[in-house]
C-alpha cells in the first residue's frame, strides 16, 4: 500500500498541474475533465519515468520523507501539465 502512495500524489499533483496549463493557455486547454484526466495520467506515468529519465535518487519504494513528497509532486505536476498542453496543442491544430 506504501508504494501507491507517491503514484497519488503524482496523479493529483498532475490533475492540477494539467488545470493550470489549460487554464494558462487557452489553445491547449482540454476543458475541465479533460485537463484533470489528461493531467492525472500524465503525473502518474511521467512522475514514474521523470526522475529516473534525470537521474534523480528514488529513495528506497518512495516512503513518506519530505523529500520523496516534493519529488513526487514537483515530477508529476510538471508531466501532467506538459502532457495535457501536448494534447491540447495536437487537439487544436487537428481542428483547424
Amino acid at each position: 500500500m506504501e508504494a501507491l502512495i507517491p503514484i497519488i500524489i503524482q496523479a493529483i499533483s498532475g490533475a492540477a498541474g494539467g488545470n493550470a496549463i489549460g487554464g494558462l493557455v487557452k489553445n491547449a486547454s482540454l476543458g475541465p475533465i479533460g485537463n484533470t484526466i489528461a493531467g492525472a495520467i500524465g503525473g502518474g506515468l511521467g512522475g514514474q519515468l521523470l526522475p529516473a529519465l534525470l537521474g534523480l535518487a528514488v529513495s528506497g519504494g518512495g516512503g513518506l520523507d519530505i523529500g520523496s513528497i516534493i519529488q513526487s509532486v514537483v515530477a508529476g505536476g510538471a508531466s501532467g501539465g506538459v502532457l495535457t498542453a501536448v494534447l491540447g496543442i495536437v487537439r487544436s491544430m487537428m481542428s483547424k
